[in-house]
């Protein structure tokens, strides 16, 4: 379970270090805007606190899991209605495309995910990890999003 801790952590420091970059980058595009991606980790920090809980046992983290993943469901939605309507017609069109093609890929990999870490290959961190890996596509998803809406 130690290292499963210590894994989490490395992924969420990698992952904010590397949003920090794309943050910076994105920030010359339009310097005015709001501040969206501050917005939504301000939003997702009582859920990924709930997941860093050091004294979680297996089943918390699956709870903290759902519920997270189902907040960022609803984060997706709104960052994909965000965008669309500051979208010209004919971008519209290419975006409900994509989203439809990133859906699909969701899709195969919350399948892989599934059928891969099992508890059989991986005992009983196997729902920790699939709620991580899960978790995170979506995350990825709604961060992608926030910043294309930042430009606008």
């Amino acid at each position: 379970m130690h290292n499963i801790k210590t894994y989490r952590r490395l992924l969420g420091l990698f992952l904010s270090f590397a949003s920090l970059l794309t943050t910076s980058v994105f920030a010359i595009d339009n310097p005015g805007a709001a501040d969206l991606i501050g917005e939504f980790k301000s939003r997702a920090r009582v859920h990924q606190q709930a997941i860093d809980k050091p004294d979680n046992n297996t089943r918390a983290y699956l709870i903290a899991y759902d519920k997270y993943q189902t907040f960022l469901d609803r984060e997706l939605n709104i960052a994909y209605k965000l965008l669309i309507i500051k979208l010209p017609k004919a971008q519209q069109t290419e975006l409900k495309k994509a989203q439809r093609n990133w859906i699909k890929f969701r899709d195969a990999e919350f399948e892989l995910i599934k059928n891969n870490w099992t508890r059989k290959n991986f005992g009983s961190s196997a729902g920790i990890s699939r709620g991580t890996y899960r978790c995170s596509i979506i995350e990825n998803r709604v961060l992608q999003l926030l910043h294309y809406a930042k430009n606008y």
